[in-house]
């Protein structure tokens, strides 16, 4: 069995952000999400892994290499421009071959990982399975009716839906799916959809089953998504302080200080992780924050957040918090009177002061 982890997509929902880096490397409890998927499926036993890149493919395959440190095979596969999920698996048929394979979308994170999917798929051998999740508001995604465990229809953001049960970024499909994504026309905006793919399958008699899990999965397509798995991931991190914390500093909770980094004259309250290279100097480091390495923070207080690398943040009175910060910002009070606020904001940010 192979596996194929989707990269390709423009991430515009996480501008400015995504403007100058991919939406899956973007750091979740100080780790890429899409370092999450690779390690998922590696943990289900798949080593042969094909990747599906873009315009950031250069940054993903430098990030990932040729997979050597998950112990897994690295293929990339170059998409032209973004033409719908179907589409990516159609052009990796000469990778696939003959080979089911799984399919993960490179910026979801799915918290129990996909063994238990991948087991079910090789016991009863169907032509596809899909991964579903009960949600609270069904209209936003694709949803699956389903008539004794067996999937009868796909509708994509129905007004009114026929269950509660979300399509996760999760398939597994053996070779039966290269007919469907070959025959498939492309929908109203212009791509090839797996939707039809799957419904085309259904249509066709073949067997289409369906996994739901019952722990969480997030699709981190918008920054309160990303804030949420940033969240959740810290929730499951065990206490590792390798960093210097001075005499007059305190660490409550769970917190991950990573050598190299300092913590000074602070207060830090866990859950939160602290990369390498960081220093915290007189200010306060609230729970769900995660920074990476080589951020600086002076006299300011910061809360469920992500800082991202090389960020400096200098003497802010007001609290930062429910924050997405990119990488080598500055973010510093200004010393001249009268007061003021004074922004350089990428396109499609927000500020809340």
């Amino acid at each position: 069995m192979k596996a194929l982890i989707l990269s390709g997509g423009t991430g515009s929902r996480l501008r400015p952000l995504t403007y100058t880096g991919a939406k899956q490397l973007i750091p979740v409890a100080n780790k890429p999400i899409l370092f999450y998927g690779i390690e998922a499926i590696r943990d289900a036993g798949i080593t042969e892994i094909g990747i599906i890149v873009g315009d950031t493919g250069a940054e993903i395959r430098s990030a990932v290499g040729d997979g050597d440190q998950w112990g897994v095979r690295v293929t990339y596969i170059e998409q032209d421009q973004p033409r719908g999920l179907a589409h990516a698996v159609k052009i990796a048929e000469p990778f696939i071959g003959q080979d089911d394979f799984l399919v993960f979308l490179g910026d979801n994170l799915v918290r129990d990982g996909v063994t238990a999917f991948v087991d079910q798929f090789k016991g009863k051998q169907p032509n596809a399975l899909i991964l579903l999740s009960r949600v609270t508001d069904p209209q936003r995604f694709g949803v699956a009716e389903l008539r004794e465990g067996r999937v009868v229809r796909l509708v994509e953001k129905p007004k009114v839906p026929p269950s509660d049960l979300a399509l996760v970024g999760v398939y597994l499909f053996d070779s039966r799916i290269f007919k469907a994504v070959n025959d498939i026309e492309p929908s109203l905006r212009n791509e090839l959809e797996i939707t039809d793919a799957i419904q085309y399958l259904v249509d066709h008699s073949d067997v289409v089953d369906a996994h739901i899990i019952e722990g969480w999965w997030k699709d981190t397509g918008k920054p309160e998504d990303v804030l949420e798995a940033n969240r959740m991931m810290l929730e499951y991190i065990v206490s590792d302080v390798r960093g210097h914390v001075s005499e007059h500093s305190q660490v409550y909770g769970r917190a991950v200080i990573e050598a190299g980094a300092e913590i000074i004259n602070s207060t830090i309250r866990g859950p939160v992780v602290i990369g390498a290279g960081a220093k915290i100097v007189d200010s306060y480091i609230g729970p769900f924050t995660a920074i990476s390495a080589d951020v600086t923070v002076t006299d300011s207080e910061v809360e469920n957040s992500i800082l991202l690398q090389g960020t400096v943040i200098e003497h802010i009175a007001t609290r930062i918090d429910s924050s997405l910060i990119g990488k080598n910002a500055h973010i510093v009070r200004a010393p001249s009177k009268p007061s003021a606020l004074r922004f350089v904001l990428g396109d499609n940010s927000r500020a809340e002061v």
